[in-house]
């Protein structure tokens, strides 16, 4: 996989704030970008000490809150309080099934209940600028 344009946005965003773009921030941008998961602060600083086990949590968090700015991620808490971090630059919408059990999160996407969100906003006389839908429940797994 390759992740060059991500890399100059970041790159080019981080100039921008007259910040260095330093091998630390690197490692933990490319790391967050080879997981496709919703990860913690945390669990992307146990990814990221393996490739670099100088990076001390603060740096994840000071960095994930840079990509955020950037566009390229976005927090979002969950029933749990918990905040995590997703892929947003090239990532359509999507909507989310959280397992109450083992705490998965699964991305959906529905058009009809895209529409169906669209037309009660209509109804209402109501701009939508932006939703999330999150569903709880208990996932084919837990269940069997």
């Amino acid at each position: 996989m390759a992740f060059e344009e991500e890399q100059r946005i970041f790159d080019d965003f981080v100039r921008n704030k007259g910040l260095k773009h330093s091998g630390q921030r690197r490692d933990i941008l490319l790391t967050f970008l080879k997981t496709e998961k919703h990860l913690t602060a945390d669990e992307l600083h146990r990814l990221v000490k393996k490739r670099n086990p100088a990076i001390g949590t603060a740096t994840v968090y000071r960095t994930l809150r840079l990509l955020g700015e950037s566009g390229l991620c976005r927090e979002f808490r969950l029933d749990d309080g918990a905040a995590r971090y997703e892929h947003l630059y090239g990532h359509e919408h999507h909507d989310h099934l959280v397992c109450k059990s083992c705490g998965n999160l699964e991305e959906v996407v529905d058009p009809k209940i895209e529409k169906l969100q669209e037309d009660l906003a209509k109804k209402h006389g109501f701009k939508i600028s932006s939703h999330k839908m999150e569903i709880y429940g208990i996932c084919r797994k837990c269940r069997n």
